[in-house]
């Protein structure tokens, strides 16, 4: 497995994965939030957003972007974003094809990531993820590497 900087001919490749990648993600975040609200985010279906977010990301000018690839296919991304004025890295998006999971891929974009943002003049990195039992993969993938969780408490209701 190799990473590389990301080519805008990858993009249907990175949005195949992504898809894959946050179906069991958005199958758990739909149990876990009240109907009305997760229909209010996602009312044509999440993948309709998401797809609509990854081709953003990958062609903002202000969001690098690398790709994981194995055997000559497009398996992982990351992008990430700085904020110069608070010296932080953001990785802002992150997914592994799932049949390419669970060999060390996702912890190789992040380190991938982590390394590029210190060279970048960052001090702090900060990724964020959700705490439904679908982002239990990405948790331990974060805290493995040394993230520490700032517990956040956010509240929706559907008026």
């Amino acid at each position: 497995m190799q990473i590389e900087p990301y080519d805008p001919r990858q993009l249907d490749a990175v949005i195949r994965l992504s898809l894959l990648a946050w179906t069991p993600v958005f199958d758990s975040i739909q149990n876990a939030m009240d109907f009305d609200v997760y229909r209010a985010f996602y009312p044509d279906d999440w993948r309709v957003s998401q797809q609509k977010a990854v081709e953003e990301v990958c062609a903002d000018e202000d969001t690098k972007v690398w790709v994981a690839i194995d055997s000559g296919s497009t398996v992982g991304f990351v992008a990430v974003k700085l904020h110069s004025e608070s010296s932080m890295g953001e990785i802002y998006m992150i997914a592994v094809d799932p049949n390419y999971q669970r060999r060390g891929i996702g912890t190789a974009l992040t380190q991938f990531a982590l390394d590029w943002m210190k060279v970048a003049g960052m001090s702090v990195a900060m990724v964020e993820t959700g705490g439904d039992p679908g982002h239990a993969p990405a948790r331990r993938t974060y805290e493995k590497l040394g993230f520490g969780l700032l517990p956040i408490a956010r509240y929706f209701k559907k008026l």
